[in-house]
């Protein structure tokens, strides 16, 4: 481990202005990945693909070195390999993009750094709804997002049968931690300040930032954090990563006694093998995080939240019907619900283990209004998608540091039926209200909402703190009074404004799933 920590990294000096002022626009940057040129697009100039490193299969990643004349950065890079509809996809995908006002050495402006959803296994920062052109220009900050390597190619647990593989189940932290670096050593000269850099992410790319806050080798490489129904309390055990790979690799044939057959597979055949049957969870195969006692040697937010971890102040957050976005009400598990069937369907949706009938119960003397399909989503999204959040919270409370936690209630205007649900605040925060995907509407109200969160999180990355100019004041969350910022289009504070259904699920342990 250590080896690959203390290379030598070009200095932050490296990242240096070629030209003069007067050439701006097609002013080149000078970093370890070569000259780059980018674009200027709605007011701000664009670097994408920016190869920031090398990923051997199964192995830790190397810094990306090159010379040669200046290229134009002005195309993603590909993508990690996986089923979905991103594309191209290639193991070489270690590519950031970067969004600035200006390449202005001198500038030093915030750092933004994205790191996308799709849990371990999928996503991209191609998505149209990841531009940062409108976040870059209304916060006056410099927006960076990041690739990395996913699923099997970033998090398949191999070290106890092969010790040349000792850092495979840690892959995409490790890469993510080589483009921190990058940042570090190159964001000054795309105007940047390499001394305020905040990472965000949704969904899975939280939980990547939540574990990269247990992870000494990321330990001051970023200074704020912000998560976005995206938590990791606990990593997967190397015992149950260990089987998941004895798994995948037998449905690939490789025996685990001889993994060199492994290295030649193409990269089709391992994605078709993702669908393997988890042997712990059941359904497709987990890929996470792993407590691998060489990169991550104890869980991010148990027993309590890492050491490492506190000097970041952080923001948390969660959409009110986060469930929404993932089973839908045609879907087999909600097709003919009734009150009859409701706790059975419940009982393997929760992912909790607690009685069903009497969760339902709890709702109907709570809510008698709620139909079943109501009760099905709020309980799923307390009892499932909260929970982490919460604990993460509270376990920053605890320890007297900075966690400032907000809910999103802005609901879909284009389906009113899905509300605010999980991923309903990317466009909010990126500002594409209007882009493909996005379903904010474009009305005053969704850019409402979306200053408000685009002002908080730019106030955060410049300072630490979210407060701004006309917004109300967001308190820091305490086990006492439990300030939550309601974004809406009018936003506002409440104290524990889950209460009920936070106590509720209280009474069971939380198991992470994957651990």
């Amino acid at each position: 481990m250590s080896g690959w920590t203390r290379r030598g990294a070009i200095g932050a000096g490296a990242a240096l202005l070629l030209g003069t002022r007067a050439g701006a626009a097609d002013r080149a940057v000078r970093t370890a990945s070569g000259d780059l040129t980018g674009t200027r697009e709605r007011g701000v100039r664009v670097f994408r693909g920016i190869r920031y490193g090398i990923a051997p299969r199964f192995r830790a990643p190397r810094a990306y070195a090159a010379h040669g004349e200046p290229r134009a950065a002005d195309r993603f890079g590909p993508v990690c390999p996986q089923r979905g509809p991103y594309g191209p996809q290639d193991e070489q995908c270690l590519y950031l993009n970067v969004w600035t006002a200006e390449a202005d050495a001198r500038a030093r402006r915030p750092v933004m750094v994205y790191i996308h959803g799709g849990a371990y296994s999928n996503g991209s920062v191609t998505d149209p709804l990841n531009d940062g052109a409108a976040l870059a220009a209304r916060g006056d900050v410099v927006v960076v997002t990041v690739n990395h390597r996913l699923n099997a190619l970033g998090y398949l647990y191999l070290a106890r049968f092969d010790p040349r593989f000792a850092d495979s189940g840690n892959l995409g932290q490790l890469d993510l931690i080589l483009a921190l670096r990058w940042v570090r050593d190159h964001i000054a000269g795309f105007g940047g300040d390499p001394a305020r850099v905040m990472v965000f992410g949704q969904s899975g790319g939280g939980a990547k930032i939540a574990t990269l806050m247990g992870m000494e080798a990321a330990h001051g490489l970023f200074q704020r954090a912000a998560t976005m129904s995206g938590q990791q309390v606990t990593a997967s055990g190397p015992l149950h990563a260990t089987e998941r790979a004895r798994a995948y690799l037998a449905a690939l044939r490789v025996d685990e006694c001889d993994l060199a057959p492994l290295l030649a597979l193409p990269a089709a055949r391992l994605v078709e093998a993702l669908d393997t049957r988890d042997p712990i969870l059941g359904g497709g195969l987990y890929f996470g995080p792993v407590l691998d006692m060489r990169w991550l040697s104890r869980h991010p937010f148990w027993p309590d939240a890492h050491p490492l971890g506190r000097a970041v102040p952080m923001i948390l957050g969660n959409t009110r019907d986060e469930t929404r976005a993932f089973i839908a009400p045609d879907s087999p598990t909600l097709r003919g619900l009734t009150w009859d069937n409701l706790a059975a369907r419940l009982a393997t949706e929760l992912k909790i283990d607690i009685l069903p009938e009497w969760v339902v119960a709890q709702y109907r003397a709570r809510f008698p209004a709620s139909t079943p399909l109501d009760v099905f989503y709020d309980a799923t999204t307390a009892g499932r998608s909260w929970r982490g959040q919460v604990i993460e919270a509270e376990a920053r409370a605890a320890a007297g540091v900075p966690a400032y936690v907000y809910q999103l209630d802005f609901a879909s205007r284009t389906d009113p039926r899905r509300g605010a649900f999980h991923t309903m605040d990317i466009p909010l925060v990126f500002g594409t209200l209007d882009a493909a995907g996005s379903q904010t509407g474009t009305g005053a109200d969704a850019r409402a909402a979306s200053a408000t969160l685009q002002n908080a999180f730019a106030a955060f990355a410049a300072s630490g703190r979210p407060d701004h100019r006309g917004a109300p004041d967001w308190p820091r969350y305490t086990l006492e009074r439990r300030a939550t910022l309601i974004v809406d289009a009018r936003s506002r504070v409440e104290d524990d404004p889950r209460r009920w259904q936070r106590e509720l699920f209280a009474r069971v342990p939380y198991i992470q799933p994957g651990s």
